[in-house]
């Protein structure tokens, strides 16, 4: 003969206790799935690098993204210069490409992920040349400019096919806001639950 015993019903503080624990659970379970923010938003800060010309120039165009692949938009910046100036290197690279292209002197570098192009430039380097940042790449042309009858330099950034802001590496693009914190701030759980409750 078996002798049962009566189940007791859990008590009003049991049940407050697992109401309060299942609402934290919920407010920072979602923090363990997932980021907070997307991959991409983590991404390292920009290298920094120099002005390729010298002294600072001015920017006459700034940078403007094209919507597609085939957009209208410009896909770098022009920086006033003169005939003759000095190009110089933006980031360490080595040249990946130094010489003509539609009749204009064009000189590229690569970075690694990213790399840099300068233009109209009469090439002063060749193919495969490592270059620590601030070398000389060449001297300005007139001939291609973007700004005729004026020089200047168009100086663009890409990372793969993508176009960057070349001025993001030297501090001059446009500002970037950053996540208030990149992991779950530290303290208690129930620092998180909302002051209302």
């Amino acid at each position: 003969m078996t002798t049962s015993h009566p189940t007791r019903a859990p008590g009003r503080a049991t049940v407050v206790l697992v109401a309060v624990t299942a609402f934290v659970v919920s407010l920072v379970a979602p923090t363990w799935a997932a980021p907070a923010v997307s991959a991409g938003a983590l991404r390292d800060p920009d290298p920094v690098g120099v002005w390729p010309l010298d002294p600072e120039p001015e920017v006459v165009a700034t940078f403007d993204p094209p919507d597609g692949p085939y957009g209208a938009g410009h896909r770098g910046v022009d920086l006033a210069g003169e005939v003759g100036q000095t190009v110089r290197t933006a980031l360490d690279g080595t040249v990946a490409f130094a010489g003509r292209i539609a009749g204009r002197g064009v000189v590229v570098v690569s970075h690694g992920l990213t790399r840099t192009t300068y233009e109209p430039v009469t090439a002063a380097v060749t193919v495969g040349a490592p270059l620590p940042r601030g070398s000389p790449l060449g001297t300005l042309e007139l001939l291609g400019s973007h700004c005729f009858p004026r020089s200047c330099l168009h100086w663009g950034w890409l990372e793969g096919e993508t176009y960057l802001d070349p001025l993001r590496l030297v501090d001059a693009g446009p500002v970037r806001l950053l996540p208030l914190w990149r992991e779950l701030p530290a303290g208690r759980a129930v620092d998180l639950v909302p002051s209302f409750f």
